[in-house]
């Protein structure tokens, strides 16, 4: 039972508020007796990200107090996950490779514990450092940082703790809709469905070719709710896709990309072909 909440602004956590949250000074860096577990992020999916737009991936966690501090306090205390590649160190002593929350909410469970929804935020940018090189397209880890603050407001204590789990980062891709031709179209015809492949480029803030992937050409029949694979079909050096099937009845087609490690799916807008 939510029995009561708190709202924390954290936007943007790169920066001076960000460096500080990770770079307590040594003399501080002790142990704050602060625990967050249970952290599901994108609902335990990739993260895709384009080349402009910001996304948002759903964050939830617990937060566990020591004692003497309550939740009922929401100043005296900070603990939130954060994704980070590479080094650690790197990372909080420069916020590069480093993404945080956007803004989150801390429900109070009881007055040393409380769940926390909210999000992070990848900003592509160019004015950002969050994807901003195409090798981020990779697997990311968790952590999490944490501080306890006096009652003046100054801090007490900061750490941050490293996690086991991992987060993938892909490149999102984009299929143009597919195109049928020519149509309408006599039955037992060929038909002809082209289309093109590109995904985001992190370095130059564009969508480019992306050659030689195996993309699925699928139906769906005039009165079906689903579409089925009928072929498949290798892009070319500029992206592009072409395939040719028999026409055989009413029905859309689309290309569906499934993506891989790095880059994620793409479906494009179907292409209805009138089959007399």
């Amino acid at each position: 039972m939510k029995t009561g909440g708190r709202t924390v602004a954290a936007a943007v956590l790169v920066g001076a508020l960000g460096l500080s949250a990770l770079n307590a000074p040594a003399a501080q860096a002790a142990d704050t007796g602060i625990t967050v577990s249970d952290i599901v992020i994108n609902n335990g999916k990739p993260i895709v990200a384009g080349t402009s737009k910001e996304v948002e991936p759903p964050l939830a966690f617990n937060v566990a107090l020591p004692s003497g501090y309550s939740t009922a306090d929401p100043f005296s205390y900070d603990g939130y996950p954060f994704l980070y590649h590479g080094s650690l160190k790197r990372a909080a002593d420069t916020g590069e490779n480093f993404i945080s929350p956007g803004s989150y909410t801390c429900y109070e469970i009881d007055s040393r514990r409380a769940r926390c929804e909210g999000n992070l935020y990848i900003d592509p940018h160019p004015s950002q450092e969050h994807v901003d090189s195409n090798s981020d397209a990779t697997t990311w880890k968790v952590a999490v940082s944490l501080r306890l603050f006096k009652a003046n407001g100054n801090l007490k204590a900061g750490q941050h703790e490293t996690r086991s789990q991992t987060v993938q980062l892909k490149r999102a891709a984009k299929v143009t809709a597919a195109d049928v031709t020519p149509e309408p179209v006599t039955k037992g015809k060929k038909i002809t469905v082209t289309g093109k492949l590109t995904r985001a480029n992190w370095s130059t803030k564009k969508y480019g070719a992306y050659g030689d992937r195996t993309v699925s050409l699928q139906f769906r029949a005039k009165g079906s709710d689903s579409f089925k694979t009928v072929k498949k079909a290798t892009t070319s050096g500029t992206g592009a896709l072409k395939s040719t099937v028999t026409a055989s009845t009413d029905g859309s087609y689309r290309w569906v990309y499934y993506g891989n490690t790095t880059t994620g799916t793409a479906v494009s807008t179907a292409d209805y072909v009138d089959v007399r």
